[in-house]
């Protein structure tokens, strides 16, 4: 059962909002072909993860990992800031 911490999902991405409390708003691309046009699509889906220290800034590429609910629509948190904005 110790291995359960591993298991759980990683995502890299840009904070595209800071505004709230403890919360950041990180946008993930996702790159597709189409399977009969052969263009590639990029898919963006916005996460909301926890940070606890207010640290994290728009435009920061950073790493958010799976947790429990802590609220209607945040079970996501902050890991580290992998490259800070310009």
């Amino acid at each position: 059962m110790e291995n359960t911490r591993n298991l759980r999902k990683s995502r890299v991405g840009v904070v595209v909002s800071d505004k709230m409390d403890k919360t950041i708003v990180v946008a993930i691309e996702h790159r597709v072909k189409h399977p009969l046009y052969k263009k590639i699509v990029t898919h963006t889906k916005k996460f909301k993860a926890h940070d606890e220290l207010n640290e994290a800034r728009v435009g920061d590429k950073v790493e958010i990992a799976e947790t429990r609910p802590l609220s209607k629509d945040k079970c996501w948190r902050l890991v580290s800031i992998i490259e800070k904005a310009k």
